[in-house]
C-alpha cells in the first residue's frame, strides 16, 4: 500500500501541479506593490489590503488576489484593487500610471479592478494589450488623461469596461465596434469630444451604455436601434442635437432612457409608448417641442418622468377625470411646460411621489392642503404665481427635505411649526410677500443646509440660536426689514452669509471670526457704524467681503491683506479715512488670474437660482452671477475720505478686473505699476487730487474697456495703445489741468506745426521747398484729427458722495442721475 502511495506522490509531482501561484506572477505583484509605494509623493503606509502581500506566502492567499484553483497552474485570474490607495492625502500628486506596468505581465488575468484610486497619466495601452483574456476592466474614478488607448479595442473578450469619472479626452474611436462581446460600457464624466460612432451599433450584446457628462456632439446614431438587448441608455449632459430616433421604441428591453441636458429637438417619439418595461424616462433640458402626450402616464412601470426645461406644452384642459395615470411616479419634472391654473389635482393620487418639480410655470392659487398631506420629499414650485398662506400641515411632514417656493406671491407669516420639519435640507422662500418675524424654530433644524428668505418683508430683530453641530452653510436673509445688531451667533459651518439691504445697526461684532469656514459675507446697505474689526482677517477662507453703503469709519485695517482667498472687497460709500495700506498689494487671490467657473448649485440634483452679488460694475449696478463668481476679482474703495498717495504695490494685483478708488482725497501721481493690471477691465480714479502724467504703461492694459480719470489735476500726453486708442472722448478725462492727445482731439505741443512768422522777402524762395514739405505733412495730420472727432462718444461719471441712508432703498434713486 505504501508503494502505491509513493507512486501516486511521484506522479503528482511529476505532473507539474503547483502548490502555489506561479513565481513570475508573484514577483510581478511584489514589484507592483513596491512601485506603488515608490510612486507616492508623501510618506505612505501599506495601501489598503497590500499588507498581506508577503513573498513568503502563496500569492493565492493574499488579499485582493484570486487564483484559478481548478487549474493545476493556479494562475492569478482576478485582482480587486478598488480603493487600495485611499490613504493618499488629497494634496498628493496622482500615482503615475507607469506603476501599473508589472500587472500587465500577468497574462492570465480575467478581471482587473483598479477603480477609485488616485492614478493619473495616460492609459498604458501597450501593457493592457497583453491581457488578451480580460473580460472585466474597471478603471473608473481615477485621473487618467489623454485619449482612450486604441489597444483597449483589441481586447475582444471584454464584457465589462468602465472608464468613467476620469479626465479622458479626444474622440471615441470607431474601433469600439470590435468589442462585440461587451455588455457594459461606461464612459461617464470625462472630456470626450466627438460624434458617437455608428459602429456602436455593432455591440449587439450591450445591456448598459452610458456616455453621460462628456462633450459628445452630433446626432444619436440610428445604429443604436440594433442594440436589442439594451436595458439602460444614458447620453445625458452632452451636446447632442438633431432628434430622438423615431423608432427608439423598438428597444423593447429598455428600462431606463436618459437623454437630458442636450440640444435634442423635435417631439417625443410616439414609439416610446411601446417600451412596456420602461421605469425611467429623462428628457429634461433639451429643445423638445409639441404637446406632452398623455399616453406616457399609461406606461405602468414608469417611476421617473422628467420632461422639464424644454419647449413642451401641457394640455391645460386635462382634469382629474380625463387623466388617471396607470403609473405610480416617484419623480416628476414638468418645469417650464406652460402649466396654468391651480396645481393639477390628479397629482393627489400619486402617493409614491418623492420629487415634484413644477417650477417656471403659470400656476396660481394657494398651496393646496392635499399636496401638503402627500409627504413629498422634494417640492419645487419656484417662479409661479402661487399666493396665500403656507399651510402648517406642510411642516409636519417627516419626509420633506427640499422646499423651493421662491418668486411667487405667497404672503402672511411663516407658520410657527416650521421647525418641526426636521428633515428639511433646502428651504427657499425668497422673493415673496412674507412678513412678520422669522420663527425662532427655524434655527433649530439640524439638517438645514441652505436657507433663502431674501426679498420679503420680514421684520424685527434677528436672534438665531444654532445647535453647535448645525449644518447650515448658505444663509440669505437680505432685502428685508430686519433690524437691531448684527448677530454673531451663526453656525460654525456657515459658508455664505447674506444680510445686505436690511436695517441692521451698531458695530460689526468682532467674533464674526468664529465662522472659520465663511467664504462670503455681504452686509451692504445697512446702518452699520464703527470700525472694521481686524479680527475679520482670521477668516482665512473669506473670498467675498461686501460692506458697501454703511457708516463705517476709521482706517482700513492692514490685516485684511492677510486674508489669502479674498477676491472681492467692496468698502465703498462709507466714512473711511486714512490711507490704503501698502500691504494690499499682497492680497494673494487678487494677484492671481482666474479662469475657472464654479457653481454652488452643482452639489444639488435640481436647478437652484442663487441671488447675484450686486456691485457697481462699470458705472452701473450689476449682478455678478454666483455660478461663475470665482472668475471675478474687484476692489472698490470709492466714495470715502481716504487720502495720501496711491500705493504702487497695488499694481501687483494682476487678477483684478475692477479697481474703483474714485471720490476720495488721493494726491500725487498715478503709479506706473498700474500698467501691470493684466486682467483689468474697469478703472476709476476720478474725483481725486491726482497730478502728473498718466503713466505710459497704461498702453499695456489690453483688457481695459471702462476708464474714468476725470476731475483730477493730470497733465501731459494721454498714452497710446490698442485699448487706450479706443477710449476716445472727453468724458474719460474731463476737468484735468492740461491733458492732451488724440483721444480728446487736443494735439500735444511737440506734435503741433511751428507757428508762422513773417520772413524777409529774400529768404522766402529758398525755404519754399520746406514749406511744401510742411504742407504735405500737416494735411494728413489734420485729416486724421478731423476723422477722429467723428468717433467721440459720451460717457458718465461716478456718483458724488452719498451720506447717508435717508431711505434704505434710496441709494439707487440717489445715484440714478449720475449713472
Amino acid at each position: 500500500m505504501a508503494k502505491f502511495i509513493m507512486l501516486g506522490c511521484l506522479l503528482f509531482l511529476s505532473s507539474g501541479f503547483a502548490l502555489t501561484c506561479p513565481d513570475d506572477q508573484k514577483q510581478a505583484l511584489i514589484q507592483f506593490k513596491s512601485s506603488i509605494l515608490n510612486n507616492s509623493t508623501t510618506s505612505l503606509s501599506f495601501p489598503q489590503g497590500l499588507e498581506s502581500w508577503n513573498s513568503s506566502l502563496d500569492c493565492c492567499q493574499w488579499m485582493l488576489v484570486t487564483c484559478n484553483t481548478r487549474s493545476a497552474l493556479r494562475q492569478v485570474v482576478s485582482l480587486d484593487l478598488y480603493n487600495f490607495v485611499s490613504s493618499l492625502p488629497p494634496e498628493a500628486n496622482p500615482v503615475d500610471s507607469s506603476a501599473l506596468s508589472p500587472l500587465f505581465r500577468i497574462k492570465s488575468l480575467v478581471m482587473l479592478d483598479i477603480s477609485s484610486n488616485y492614478i493619473g497619466g495616460l492609459i498604458p495601452g501597450d501593457g493592457i494589450a497583453n491581457l488578451t483574456r480580460l473580460a472585466h476592466l474597471d478603471m473608473r474614478d481615477n485621473s487618467f488623461n489623454g485619449s482612450i488607448s486604441p489597444q483597449l479595442f483589441g481586447l475582444r473578450n471584454l464584457q465589462y469596461l468602465d472608464l468613467s469619472n476620469n479626465l479622458l479626452s479626444g474622440n471615441l474611436s470607431k474601433d469600439v465596434g470590435f468589442l462585440q462581446n461587451l455588455r457594459v460600457l461606461n464612459l461617464d464624466e470625462n472630456l470626450i469630444t466627438s460624434e458617437i460612432p455608428q459602429e456602436i451599433g455593432n455591440l449587439t450584446n450591450m445591456q448598459k451604455l452610458s456616455l453621460r457628462r462628456n462633450n459628445f456632439s452630433g446626432g444619436i446614431p440610428q445604429s443604436i436601434l440594433s442594440l436589442r438587448k439594451l436595458e439602460a441608455l444614458d447620453f445625458s449632459n452632452n451636446s447632442l442635437s438633431s432628434e430622438i430616433p423615431v423608432e427608439i421604441g423598438s428597444l423593447s428591453n429598455l428600462t431606463s432612457l436618459s437623454l437630458s441636458k442636450n440640444r435634442l429637438g423635435g417631439g417625443i417619439p410616439p414609439s416610446i409608448w411601446k417600451l412596456s418595461k420602461l421605469s425611467t424616462l429623462q428628457l429634461d433640458q433639451n429643445l423638445l417641442s409639441g404637446e406632452i402626450p398623455l399616453w406616457l402616464f399609461d406606461i405602468e412601470g414608469l417611476k421617473i418622468l422628467n420632461l422639464g426645461g424644454n419647449n413642451l406644452t401641457w394640455n391645460n384642459n386635462v382634469t382629474s377625470t380625463s387623466l388617471a395615470p396607470k403609473c405610480a411616479l416617484s419623480q416628476l419634472s414638468l418645469r417650464s411646460c406652460r402649466i396654468s391654473g391651480h396645481i393639477p389635482h390628479w397629482l393627489s393620487a400619486q402617493d409614491n411621489l418623492i420629487f415634484l418639480d413644477l417650477s417656471e410655470n403659470e400656476l396660481e392659487g394657494p398651496f393646496p392642503d392635499w399636496l401638503a398631506e402627500l409627504n413629498i420629499g422634494n417640492i419645487i414650485l419656484s417662479d409661479n404665481k402661487l399666493s396665500g398662506l403656507l399651510p402648517p400641515r406642510l411642516f409636519q411632514s417627516l419626509n420633506l427635505s427640499v422646499l423651493a417656493l421662491s418668486r411667487n406671491k405667497i404672503s402672511g407669516v411663516l407658520p410657527e411649526n416650521i421647525g418641526d420639519a426636521n428633515e428639511i435640507m433646502i428651504l427657499m422662500l425668497g422673493d415673496n410677500n412674507l412678513s412678520g418675524p422669522i420663527p425662532q424654530s427655524i434655527w433649530g433644524i439640524y439638517r438645514l443646509l441652505l436657507l433663502d428668505l431674501s426679498r420679503n418683508n420680514f421684520s424685527g430683530k434677528l436672534i438665531p440660536s444654532f445647535n453647535p453641530l448645525a449644518l447650515l452653510a448658505y444663509i440669505d436673509i437680505s432685502s428685508n426689514r430686519l433690524s437691531g445688531d448684527i448677530p454673531a451667533s451663526f453656525g460654525a459651518r456657515t459658508r455664505i452669509l447674506r444680510l445686505g439691504e436690511n436695517e441692521f445697526s451698531g458695530q460689526l461684532p468682532p467674533n464674526l471670526s468664529a465662522m472659520s469656514k465663511l467664504e462670503y459675507l455681504d452686509l451692504h446697505n445697512n446702518f452699520i457704524t464703527g470700525n472694521i474689526p481686524k479680527s475679520l482677517s482670521q477668516i482665512s477662507t473669506l473670498q467675498v467681503l461686501d460692506l458697501r453703503n454703511n457708516s463705517l469709519e476709521g482706517q482700513i485695517p492692514e490685516a485684511l491683506s492677510d486674508i489669502p482667498n479674498l477676491r472681492i472687497l467692496d468698502l465703498s460709500i462709507n466714512n473711511l479715512n486714512g490711507k490704503i495700506p501698502p500691504k494690499f498689494g499682497n492680497i494673494k487671490a487678487m494677484a492671481e488670474r482666474r479662469d475657472l467657473e464654479v457653481s454652488l448649485a452643482d452639489i444639488f440634483n435640481f436647478q437652484i437660482e442663487f441671488n447675484d452679488l450686486q456691485v457697481i460694475w462699470k458705472k452701473s449696478f450689476q449682478g455678478l452671477p454666483n455660478h461663475n463668481l470665482e472668475i471675478y476679482s474687484l476692489l472698490d474703495l470709492s466714495i470715502n475720505r481716504i487720502s495720501g498717495e496711491i500705493p504702487a504695490s497695488l499694481g501687483a494685483l494682476k487678477g483684478l478686473k475692477l479697481l474703483n478708488i474714485s471720490h476720495n482725497n488721493f494726491r500725487g501721481s498715478i503709479p506706473s505699476t498700474f500698467g501691470g493690471f493684466e486682467s483689468l477691465e474697469s478703472l476709476d480714479l476720478s474725483h481725486n487730487n491726482l497730478s502728473g502724467e498718466i503713466p505710459q504703461t497704461f498702453a499695456n492694459l489690453l483688457q481695459l474697456n471702462t476708464l474714468d480719470l476725470s476731475n483730477n489735476k493730470l497733465t501731459g500726453p494721454i498714452p497710446r495703445g490698442s485699448q487706450m486708442d479706443r477710449l476716445i472722448g472727453s468724458n474719460y478725462y474731463d476737468n484735468n489741468s492740461d491733458l492732451c492727445g488724440m483721444q480728446i482731439d487736443k494735439p500735444c505741443p511737440e506734435l503741433l506745426p511751428p507757428e508762422y512768422s513773417p520772413e524777409p522777402e529774400e529768404d522766402r524762395s529758398k525755404d519754399s521747398l520746406f514749406s511744401w514739405k510742411a504742407a504735405c505733412i500737416g494735411f494728413p495730420v489734420g485729416l486724421v484729427i478731423t476723422v477722429l472727432v467723428m468717433y467721440f462718444s459720451g460717457y458718465f461719471s461716478l456718483p458724488p458722495k452719498h451720506h447717508h441712508h435717508s431711505q434704505r432703498h434710496g441709494l439707487q434713486k440717489t445715484l440714478t442721475p449720475f449713472l
